[in-house]
């Protein structure tokens, strides 16, 4: 597998700028006109994509109200599957118009398929890529038909374990638009505590694929810090206002705090740089005013340099303040008068003849 990949055009990996992602989801609050909304902010707000979930609820699961199909605790406590996924999906009639508005705006738009009608259904719109969800990355016929295709597959890892993402890259091994991982913890929201983002650092280093993020922490300073850790992608759920509602609202960023994330990644990444121990720009005239060796009293013709009149001071025009004890040690007096605020220099500095056995 290689660190590097592509997505219309733009190379994702090591060494790129973060490819930050916009997660529509649910939040559309299934109104069209609020999801082509959605799009035109998340545009706005310097995204490199946005995500769709493509699905029907009857793709998913069933229409049954047993135990088993019925969610307990957390933001969908008491919902049966099957009436939170009819809520949640994006009705697949959207699906073009979403597609021309991306394209009205000049950024990605791509889309996790849960089934594979949904990726013959993306494969006519032009889909550029496809996301495996946490949930279906266990399902690797899906992740095989995606692969086929021949478009780049970013997967998600949220409730895999080490084996089951080495199973969900064997089905991609050898697929013409390569891979990335995102690491992810399928906690909605997930707490700052359970991020243990150090797991992402090893899955790059473990499987050498590109690997970056999908968050659903409150804010923007875990996927900030990711990126700084080396995420090559970030995902985040978008949301126009959360006080407006949405199956996801609880753990989505609105346009404001979307910018910040765009922004925040952005100098993250630009912060990590290059390894370099020169002299940067803006250091330039900087070392003149680091210490070196002063006169700091009057010294007559033929006086010791002491303690009392050489010090390490700013700035830094003199000698280094290494030879601050060889010179004070007793045995180096001025050649010439030295008048206080005098940077020292040898030519000024004359050293004692040792005194013979």
């Amino acid at each position: 597998m290689n660190h590097t990949f592509h997505i219309n055009g733009i190379a994702i990996g090591q060494g790129h700028a973060p490819y930050v992602i916009a997660e529509l989801s649910g939040n559309h609050q299934g109104r069209l006109e609020r999801a082509l909304e959605m799009i035109d902010a998340a545009a706005d707000c310097g995204v490199q994509a946005i995500k769709l979930q493509t699905y029907r609820a009857d793709t998913i699961t069933i229409d049954h109200d047993g135990p088993e199909f019925r969610i307990g605790g957390g933001l969908w406590s008491g919902r049966t599957l099957y009436n939170l996924y009819e809520e949640a999906h994006t009705p697949w009639e959207w699906h073009r118009a979403m597609f021309d508005k991306a394209r009205e705006r000049s950024v990605t738009l791509f889309s996790s398929p849960f089934d594979e009608t949904a990726i013959d259904l993306l494969e006519d719109l032009g889909c550029p890529a496809y996301k495996i969800a946490s949930f279906e990355m266990i399902d690797v016929n899906l992740i095989r038909r995606a692969a086929a295709t021949g478009k780049p597959l970013i997967i998600s890892t949220g409730l895999a374990d080490e084996a089951e993402i080495e199973e969900a890259l064997d089905a991609v091994a050898g697929a013409r638009g390569g891979a990335a991982l995102l690491y992810c913890i399928s906690g909605y929201p997930t707490p700052i505590e359970e991020v243990n983002l150090m797991t992402m650092v090893d899955m790059a280093r473990r499987w050498r694929v590109p690997v970056g993020i999908s968050d659903h922490t409150p804010g923007t300073d875990v996927p900030v810090a990711a990126v700084a850790l080396g995420a090559a992608i970030v995902e985040k759920h978008f949301t126009l206002r959360r006080a407006d509602g949405g199956v996801d609202s609880a753990f989505s960023l609105e346009p404001e705090e979307f910018s910040r994330l765009v922004e925040g990644c952005r100098h993250a990444h630009q912060a990590l740089g290059r390894v370099r121990y020169d002299l940067k720009p803006s250091e330039q005239g900087g070392r003149e005013f680091r210490r070196s060796l002063y006169a700091v009293r009057d010294i007559a013709a033929g006086e010791l340099l002491t303690a009392h009149n050489v010090r390490s001071i700013r700035p830094g025009l003199g000698l280094h303040p290494r030879h601050l004890p060889e010179l004070v040690a007793g045995d180096c007096r001025a050649r010439a008068p030295i008048a206080r605020g005098t940077p020292l220099a040898w030519p000024l500095v004359e050293r004692l003849a040792a005194v013979p056995a």
